[in-house]
């Protein structure tokens, strides 16, 4: 099985120069990013939340965490979570849990990008399968997608303990 099949079509429709890439399953940004040895800071992973009732794809580097708050003020947002597993699978359901790519499939899904993503060269990502990803340049990429860009990350070096990031009126974490 290859990178699914509406992924090359619709990088093939807008003329954009692709590879794919083949590799043992790898269940999140940081493993692809191990197995093909490529810098975390240029594999982008798709996190979809819900604000105030409404699905937002967010596209972050590998090697960032989402602080939850910036999420909800960059979108003006009263309410933010994480999408549930049922929510994931009905929203992308032409992909598998965890391997959504950040591209502009799903109409009633808002891209957000956090500014560490902005890299030169290429990116990689995963193509809808644990095994399968694409390379791109991102500045293709970019201009194809077109997402709404905000900070909303840090670095993981950087995470102070969770403690520090917890939402004590509502008992939520803010970051992941």
């Amino acid at each position: 099985m290859g990178a699914s099949s509406w992924i090359q079509e619709a990088l093939k429709k807008e003329h954009i120069p692709f590879e794919e890439v083949k590799h043992s399953p790898a269940y999140t940004a940081q493993e692809l990013s191990q197995q093909e040895h490529v810098t975390g800071h240029k594999v982008a992973k798709l996190v979809l939340v819900i604000a105030d009732g409404h699905p937002h794809g967010l596209i972050l580097p590998a090697s960032r965490k989402i602080l939850l708050h910036r999420v909800r003020e960059a979108l003006g947002a009263t309410y933010i979570r994480l999408a549930s597993e049922g929510e994931l699978r009905s929203l992308c359901n032409d992909c598998d849990l965890g391997a959504t790519p950040p591209l502009p499939h799903w109409p009633n899904i808002a891209l957000l990008m956090d500014e560490s993503m902005k890299v030169s060269g290429d990116i990689l990502f995963q193509a809808g399968t644990h095994e399968d990803g694409i390379k791109i340049k991102f500045d293709d990429w970019f201009h194809w997608v077109k997402p709404e860009v905000a900070s909303f990350t840090v670095g993981v070096e950087n995470l102070p303990p969770r403690s520090a990031y917890r939402d004590d009126e509502e008992g939520e974490e803010l970051w992941f």
